[in-house]
């Protein structure tokens, strides 16, 4: 302890004890006093004076064991994860939540299993590497020889699939296993090369080390399908096989070529020139001789790579299919509550309909049916789980409306039902027809324009509500869309008007008259 604090504690203790001599004094001659008045009041006096001292005594003790006792130790706060693992656990919970969502029971099963595949990832021991490109480019050269050359002898394939064959490798200094897995070649006509190429993009998508082969310069649809993998996240070595096919220069001319088509793509060295299955030579005494494949240069970046980022393949691709498989979850509810929407829409444009052909309006306004527009935007809201009262659905709707009346919709959607519906409907109920139709029309375009506000949470984007409105007008005023429409409405408006002018009123209607 320094000196000053030693003097301080001493100071301390000194006016302590003084202030306590000073209380005994005054408490000994204020009984005393009290005591020659009455010695009833000297002990009732006593008496206070003892409590008040026990309960000082009881506080001193409580904040001295409140100020020693060891503070606890604040729960650490959730911070975002740095580690990629730790990332794709998270997205993998976030993902079951948006799944439980999800109303249709097989897509949603087919999610929890591919979250629990995805989930058993991160714990599994081998490096997934994946050999893709063309049908010609010598992919199964490829596996065959590198198979032959890794230290620690190639098993049996895995299973024979319509995807290709999968073996599993050893390679020195390497602790997890290598999966290698041949895919079926990409850009080849018809059906079923399309599928195949799928099947390609599936298994490319899900490795860990991407081998795009190649056998010449990439062409433009090789091109597109490599920048797509990489732009995706997609670890690749672009792989130049059948080198033993060109001349030296030539070689060198492709390899340059190639570096500066993708070199904002991917690392020079990432970039890799082999002979997989060399042409056989003919020796002089007319025998064959077959040369060693020519892939040192692969397997050693292939090595390279595994050995320094092997965690960080395998944690980025899982990581990535995380990513992927909550982007399918969200399309497949974003499309649910869309068709959930779509119904709720469709229900209020026959109702505002109905209201205003049975009470016609001396003109088309969507302010008069302001409260059935406005339980529509609440109702369309509730679908994207947006809670709004009805004053809120009533602002939504009459500032919607008001965009309407200045962009020229209902002018013209007016003068495009009247020329409509006068070929479908008799005279006597073309003006309440076009009216009520021209209603449901309104009411349509709003409402779809309403759940392009809530997809996209509450926003109407860069364009505002006017290129909104804009783009559900142009949609909906197609030629087979507004003759589907009003051979609708004549079935929902029309058809009721008319059975209600036709009806013969009743006997207690005639009687009042």
């Amino acid at each position: 302890m320094s000196r000053s604090r030693l003097l301080a504690v001493i100071v301390s203790i000194v006016l302590g004890l003084g202030l306590l001599l000073w209380l005994i004094d005054s408490v000994i001659r204020l009984y005393t006093s009290a005591y020659w008045i009455s010695p009833l009041l000297g002990q009732l006096l006593l008496f206070v004076i003892i409590a008040l001292l026990l309960c000082l005594l009881g506080a001193l003790l409580y904040y001295a064991i409140l100020f020693l006792r060891p503070k606890q130790k604040q729960p650490p706060r959730p911070t975002v994860p740095t580690q990629r693992a730790d990332a794709a656990e998270e997205t993998l919970r976030a993902i079951r939540q948006q799944v439980a969502q999800i109303q249709d029971d097989v897509a949603r099963q087919a999610l929890l299993e591919r979250s629990h595949e995805i989930e058993e990832s991160l714990t599994r021991r081998e490096l997934r590497i994946v050999v893709f490109g063309t049908g010609s480019a010598g992919k199964t050269s490829l596996v065959n020889a590198v198979a032959g050359r890794i230290v620690g002898q190639v098993g049996a394939p895995m299973g024979t699939t319509t995807m290709g064959n999968t073996y599993r490798l050893r390679l020195n200094g390497l602790e997890r296993e290598i999966w290698m897995t041949d895919t079926p070649g990409i850009l080849e006509a018809g059906v079923v090369g399309t599928e195949r190429e799928q099947q390609a993009r599936q298994l490319a998508a899900a490795a860990d080390l991407l081998l795009f082969v190649i056998d010449n310069d990439l062409r433009k649809s090789e091109y597109i399908a490599l920048r797509q993998l990489l732009e995706i996240g997609k670890r690749s070595l672009l792989v130049l096989n059948k080198t033993d096919l060109y001349t030296e220069s030539d070689q060198n001319a492709i390899l340059m070529s190639l570096r500066q088509r993708v070199q904002s793509l991917m690392e020079p060295a990432d970039i890799i020139a082999i002979a997989a299955n060399p042409q056989a030579v003919t020796l002089e005494d007319g025998s064959r001789l077959q040369p060693e494949p020519e892939i040192l240069p692969l397997l050693r970046r292939m090595a390279a790579v595994l050995r320094s980022e092997g965690n960080d393949l395998v944690a980025d691709n899982i990581l990535l299919q995380s990513q992927q498989l909550g982007e399918e979850a969200r399309h497949i509810i974003d499309a649910q509550r869309r068709q959930q929407a779509e119904k709720v829409v469709e229900r209020f444009q026959w109702i505002g309909a109905g209201l205003i052909s049975v009470t016609p309006l001396p003109v088309i306004d969507l302010l008069a049916t302001a409260a059935i527009n406005a339980q529509m935007v609440v109702e369309i809201g509730r679908v994207y789980g947006c809670e709004l009262n009805i004053e809120r659905g009533k602002e939504l709707a009459i500032s919607l409306a008001k965009t309407l009346v200045s962009l020229g919709v209902v002018r013209g959607a007016i003068e495009l039902f009247s020329i409509a519906m006068q070929t479908n409907v008799g005279t006597f109920l073309v003006g309440r027809a076009v009216q009520g139709v021209t209603a449901a029309y309104l009411t349509r375009i709003a409402g779809k324009s309403f759940i392009e506000y809530f997809r996209r949470n509450q926003d109407w984007g860069d364009g505002g509500i006017t290129e909104v409105v804009q783009q559900q007008f142009q949609l909906n005023q197609r030629d087979e869309f507004v003759k589907a429409f009003v051979q609708e409405a004549i079935a929902r408006v029309v058809q009721p008007l008319r059975e209600q002018l036709d009806a013969p009123p009743n006997p207690g209607q005639r009687n009042e008259r």
